[in-house]
């Protein structure tokens, strides 16, 4: 077993079962009523992975915003770990760039579809990998690992324990200020704006996006929205 991370009042960590993963883990744990908090994580030499489990108290539809809040989270976390050349983007899917190139990913589930209902449960998930070893880096130039991009001394449970503390200042502030509150910090993070895109079957100009996230695809037919609640993962088996 691994050392734990170490997170803040609250929080609890646990490591996924064998041939688990901690998404999965997560869910199932929610599904049982676990306490919000509780994050479930695994690491090796070349990935980490760690789920959080929340308990909003507001509509699907805008609880979601936890995923734009978990980005926060992990730009800023990398970029208190990370050589300050370093640069730290997200796709509004979910996924991580780190210098243009993908690493990483967030991922969301929540108890229910219904937008207008309050969830009992929604969790945030982050994946990312840590060094390409047995992969070659010039196969796919869109596909990276922290180590091939100057972060050999970013630790697995460093990067949970960062990243929580940071996602839980940005709850905060969303809790305070609301989605405004998220907007300002997260657009500029967000990569591909202005250029052509496909979501849920729609393709077009990413033009950006609505006051709960949702992106806004421009077409011949005019400017279509996405909502970010197409992103939610099944419940787990």
């Amino acid at each position: 077993m691994s050392e734990a991370p170490r997170l803040p009042p609250l929080f609890g960590a646990a490591e996924a079962g064998p041939g688990r993963t901690p998404l999965a883990d997560a869910m199932a744990q929610a599904a049982l009523g676990c306490d919000a908090g509780l994050t479930v994580w695994s690491a090796d030499a070349q990935h980490l992975s760690a789920a959080v489990v929340l308990a909003p108290e507001v509509p699907l539809a805008d609880a979601v915003a936890m995923l734009p809040v978990a980005g926060i989270g992990v730009q800023n976390a990398l970029g208190a770990l990370a050589p300050p050349e370093v640069a730290v983007h997200l796709d509004w899917d979910g996924a991580v760039r780190v210098n243009g190139a993908r690493a990483g990913r967030l991922s969301m589930a929540a108890s229910t579809r219904d937008a207008q209902a309050v969830p009992d449960w929604l969790i945030v998930a982050l994946d990312m990998a840590l060094t390409a070893e047995g992969r070659d880096p010039g196969t796919d130039p869109d596909t990276t690992a922290l180590s091939e991009e100057g972060c050999v001394e970013v630790t697995a449970v460093a990067l949970i324990e960062a990243w929580v503390r940071h996602m839980l200042v940005w709850i905060t502030r969303w809790e305070e200020g609301g989605g405004r509150a998220v907007h300002a910090d997260w657009l500029p993070l967000v990569h591909g704006v202005g250029e052509d895109a496909a979501q849920d079957g729609r393709s077009g100009t990413f033009v950006g996006v609505d006051e709960r996230f949702g992106m806004l695809l421009r077409d011949g037919d005019g400017t279509h929205l996405i909502p970010m609640t197409t992103l939610l993962k099944d419940p787990a088996p």
